[in-house]
Formats: C-alpha cells, structure tokens, sequence
C-alpha cells in the first residue's frame, strides 16, 4: 500500500485523540448501530452512515479492501416495530404484518444510503438471524452473576460491574438518586436494564430458558458485534445519542460475558443533527426524512442529488453539532458544480486529502484539498485521475458505471422533450425535467450549436 498515514481517532471512552493500532492488520473490524426498521429513515439517520461509510473507505485505503470488515445491524424486532405494524396493518396476522414493514423499511433504507453515496457494508446482520447468539450471551451472565429474573424479564445487575459507565462518565448513585423506583420495584438497582422478556401470545416471541419472549435493544448489537467481529473488535461507531444507554449496556454485556477488559478498542460519535437552526421533529414540521429530499420537494421546494447531501454533511467535522439547511446545501451543490468529471483509473488519492481523513476524519479539510485539487485538475488534465481518486476516497465520485444503450436513449429522450419545452417557452416544465434529471446525478449543460446558432444539451453523470 505504500506508505501509510498514521490514523488518529478520538475515543470516546478515553475522551482524547488516540494512535489507532489495528488488532489484526490483515482484518480490521467496525461495527456501527444501524437502523431500526420501522420508519424511513431521518437525515440525523443519514449522518452516522455517511461519517462511517468515510471511516470504511479510508480503513480499506490504508489496510487493503479485503482486509476490513464493516458490520452494520438491521433492528427488525422492536416494540416500536410492533406498534407500526398493528397501525399499518391491522387485518393481518401480526408476524405478517411485522414482515411488510420491516422488508419495505430496509429496502428503502438501502436505496436512500446508496443514493447518498455508501457502500454496502461487509456484513449486515438482522436481529432475528442471531437470537440464539442473544440466548447464549444471556445465560453466560445469569452463570457468572451479573444477570437475574424477575417479574417475567431477565435484567442486567449493573451494581454486578466494577467499573460500570465508563463510557458515559455516569455514575450509578446518581442515577438511582433520581430513578422512578416504584415503577421498577422489581429491579435489584433502577439502572437494571433489560436482556429479555416475555412476550404476549399476539407478540412475536422465540423460545428461550426463561419462557417465550423477545431481546431487549442492547443485547441485540452484543451479539452480533460478536458473532461477526469477536469479543474484543478494533472500532464501535455511533450516534452521540447512543453513549447511554444503549453503548454503555452493550460494554457491560458483552465485558460480563466474555470476561474481557474491553469491547472495542475505539468508540466514535457523530454530533447532533438540527434543521434549519432547530432540533428536529414533527411537531416542529421541520422532520425530513432521506427519501423525501431526495425524491420530494420537502426541503428548499426542491428535490436534492444524494451528492449534494452526502457533501453538505462532510462539511463539518463529524463530532460537531450541524445545521442542516438549505443554505448549506446551495453551498455543496454550487461547489460540486465547479468540479470536473474524471475517472480514477489505478491513481492513488492526494497526500493532502489522505492525510486530512487519517487525522480523526478531518473532512472539512479535506474537502478544501480536493477543492483546490478539483481547480488545479480544471486547468491540467493530467491532474484529473489524482483528483478523481481523492473525491471517491470521500464518497462523492462513485466508480464509474457503465450505462447500457435503453439507459442513454431514456435519459436522450427526456433531455430532448425538456428542449421542446423550452421552445415552447414553457420554463416551469422544463425546470422541472431539469431538476429530476439531477436529483438522478444527470448535469445539463445548455449551450449554442456553432454552426446554426440553435440551442443545444448535453449532459453527465455527476455520481
């Protein structure tokens, strides 16, 4: 690989900058929370996949591509689950009803991560494929103490670990100081949390020790973060809403059980996500789903290429709070219109770039280095392949995709009928075929045939 930049990473578990050093070299292991699939997903959704799909590249950059392996879970048993299913369908049998919203969720949610510019991660484990791995994780704890039953639930015993809430910095006095405790009265501690329980007989359920029942949330990652990675893996990623409770309880699980010192070497955070200036929520009406920017007039009364907001994403540092406004998307598409369109090839990303991302993904600057990179590339071609091996080092330059003939006449077709609808002076029309083709990653480009003076479109794959 040449030589390699040494990677820093901010651990959350240690609150600094640290010198990341591989468990193994030749398998580098990222697991990330992924979505809960009940609901398209939100643009907050959209941050950890992108920040995460950068970290995927940049390992697979440094350590080779068959040397990384990427897990992000899919959440298909949830109360939240449960509930929209009962809402959406309630004529059908609940098992059923469960398996058309959570096979309509995922796939969306694919297509709208694809869109934005991410890879497929190496291995994407769903909940209810690794039940038995959650059964087994939970009768370690009972065997070694740190698990017991009560009221029809198994629950965590959190006064059973030492150390219990590094990660969050909370302590457990003052968590039970302010605990509903007749509410819980059947935990041996308020911060008990729960590994399984029962289920209702109209309540999905799988047979277990301790009767029918379902996994609590934390388990779930625990045992597929095992499963996939091992007891002890390099990098856990995340949501900064996800530090507690739901990573902390997933430390203390798998910890307990395996009897390890650590879970993952590294813990890393996105920042908050808010809309225009606000936190995002329905009753605010500023909640906007991924799909819907990409395929609605949601936000900006426009639709957005996935480009687009992949870049206005990367231009704060991941740990940051962002603002995600239309103003900053009219920054990133003004931006990757100056860009020129180039293909790879065998060339290696700039230095500048590659250097930027190895220092806790530092995106902010290295998107102003591809940026220069893009001008220098502007006005010397052979700059180009450089610049091209830069911009899909970050997301934003796909490989390139062949496209086969039906593709290219479709896309003719609609260029051409915009034309007439522009000779018609029809501009409302034609602003709108304009903008679908974007949304696509089709740039026009209007200009004048030298010869008749008439006008002309050509256009490109801009991702």
């Amino acid at each position: 690989m040449g030589t390699e930049p040494q990677l820093k990473l901010y651990n959350t578990l240690t609150r600094e900058k640290v010198d990341f050093q591989p468990i193994d070299r030749e398998n580098v292991r990222l697991y990330v929370c992924g979505p809960t699939v009940y609901d398209f997903a939100h643009i907050g959704n959209a941050r950890p996949a992108i920040v995460f799909d950068v970290l995927f590249r940049l390992l697979r950059q440094v350590y080779g591509e068959s040397h990384v392996t990427y897990a992000r879970n899919i959440t298909d048993v949830d109360d939240k689950i449960n509930a929209r299913a009962l809402r959406d369908h309630p004529g059908l049998p609940l098992n059923d009803a469960i398996r058309l919203v959570t096979e309509k969720t995922e796939t969306q949610y694919y297509q709208d991560t694809t869109a934005l510019g991410c890879l497929e991660p190496t291995v994407q484990p769903r909940a209810t494929d690794n039940i038995a791995e959650m059964i087994e994780i939970i009768e370690k704890l009972i065997a070694r103490g740190h698990a017991y039953q009560a009221a029809g639930e198994v629950l965590f015993d959190t006064k059973s670990m030492a150390d219990y809430g590094q990660l969050s910095k909370r302590n457990l006095d003052e968590q039970q100081a302010g605990a509903r405790i007749a509410v819980d009265a059947h935990k041996k501690s308020p911060g008990d949390f729960v590994l399984w329980k029962l289920s209702a007989y109209n309540e999905p359920g799988w047979e277990s020790p301790w009767g029918r029942g379902r996994p609590g949330w934390h388990i779930e990652c625990s045992a597929m973060s095992g499963r996939y990675l091992g007891d002890v893996f390099d990098i856990h990623g995340g949501g900064l809403d996800l530090i507690f409770p739901h990573h902390e309880n997933e430390i203390a699980q798998s910890r307990c059980a395996h009897g390890t010192d650590v879970m993952a070497n590294v813990w890393m955070h996105n920042g908050f996500l808010q809309v225009e200036g606000r936190k995002m929520s329905k009753s605010e009406g500023n909640f906007v789903t991924i799909y819907e920017l990409l395929q609605t007039e949601k936000l900006g009364g426009r639709t957005w290429p996935g480009a687009v907001l992949r870049l206005a994403m990367l231009m704060t540092h991941y740990r940051e709070p962002i603002d995600f406004s239309v103003k900053r998307l009219e920054e990133a598409e003004r931006l990757i219109a100056k860009w020129p369109a180039a293909d790879a090839g065998d060339a290696a990303p700039d230095a500048a770039v590659l250097a930027a991302l190895a220092d806790d993904l530092n995106t902010v600057v290295a998107i102003q280095a591809l940026h220069a990179l893009a001008q220098a590339a502007n006005a010397d071609a052979s700059i180009l392949p450089v610049f091209a091996a830069s911009a899909a080092l970050l997301g934003l330059l796909p490989e390139k995709v062949e496209m086969d003939d039906a593709v290219v006449a479709e896309i003719d077709a609609r260029v051409q009928a915009r034309l007439e609808l522009l000779k018609a002076k029809n501009f409302a029309e034609a602003d709108k075929v304009r903008d679908a083709l974007l949304a696509e990653g089709i740039q026009l480009k209007d200009g004048k045939d030298a010869a008749t003076g008439e006008r002309i479109t050509t256009w490109e794959v801009k991702r």
